[in-house]
């Protein structure tokens, strides 16, 4: 495309900035694809900090498209022990179908390079599941609950315990995500940790598991059984203030124990996006972060 520059973002307010603006205009009502939310200063905080975190984690893989010095797209991908995880990729509606997409998704994917495994959460959008089939992705259909949380169905908790977890838990959180998704989410953690409300953690002698959660959407989820799952989950939904809707999103059909929870609970379910993944099949149980996988 004539005139664009394809450059590595920085760490700076200003291409943070840029990057949320563009991230707004291109998703419109898409609430909570690749981490965008309703727009409040807390959100806006999380989602400038989001992407300093990984500029300054993975800065060959984040990149911005200029034209005529205005900001247009942006891609913000990363490795995490050998998988390679897109996790925002935007452009203006008035620069796509013009090549800007392709020029970004081939930067960010130079950067997985020698990666077996790719992962992503993508939305419901005709011409990106093109684009990441054609990238060989696989396309997993994705399910999201949403609504109050009818709490007449909050029923005893069992014999798990859960707990709030803390920095201490680093080593729990990421031996369940190398068994789950093959890859411990690493320093992605401390992000989740300083920025997200509630981390939950269940660890008993027959498995562990944890929950992030914020507001009234399950961030991440991860547990070496369904029960264990199960019970976290509960617990999160538990959590999500009164008024406020729950939204749990990006569930495959090897989440159904998920979205048994979540109708028990009075959610509804609707189609959403995909989970797109090569190489590897859906880690279960697990709940992908939109923006950490």
């Amino acid at each position: 495309m004539e005139g664009v520059i394809i450059r590595q973002l920085q760490d700076t307010p200003a291409d943070a900035l840029a990057v949320q603006c563009i991230a707004r205009a291109s998703f419109g009502d898409l609430l909570g694809i690749a981490g965008t939310e309703p727009d409040d200063e807390r959100a806006t905080a999380q989602q400038l900090a989001r992407t300093r975190h990984l500029v300054q984690s993975d800065p060959e893989g984040c990149w911005i498209a200029e034209q005529d010095g205005e900001a247009v797209g942006a891609a913000l991908s990363m490795r995490r022990e050998g998988v390679w995880l897109l996790s925002l990729f935007v452009v203006l509606p008035s620069a796509q179908g013009k090549g800007v997409g392709r020029l970004l998704l081939d930067r960010a994917a130079a950067y997985g390079r020698g990666c077996l495994r790719g992962m992503l959460c993508a939305s419901p959008s005709p011409a990106a599941a093109r684009r990441y089939r054609r990238a060989g992705f696989t396309l997993h259909p994705a399910m999201a609950l949403r609504g109050k949380v009818d709490r007449s169905g909050l029923l005893d908790p069992g014999d798990i315990p859960v707990h709030p977890g803390n920095a201490t838990h680093l080593h729990l959180l990421d031996s369940v995500d190398r068994r789950l998704r093959g890859s411990a989410h690493g320093i992605d953690h401390e992000y989740m940790l300083a920025h997200y409300e509630d981390l939950l953690i269940a660890d008993t002698l027959a498995g562990s598991g944890y929950c992030y959660r914020n507001g009234g959407r399950v961030r991440l989820l991860a547990a070496t059984s369904k029960r264990i799952a199960t019970r976290l989950l509960r617990e999160a939904l538990a959590r999500v203030p009164d008024g406020e809707e729950a939204v749990v999103d990006f569930l495959t059909a090897e989440q159904e124990w998920a979205v048994d929870v979540g109708l028990e609970l009075g959610l509804s379910l609707q189609t959403r996006g995909y989970l797109a993944l090569r190489g590897m099949r859906p880690p279960a149980p697990y709940i992908p972060s939109a923006g950490f996988l």
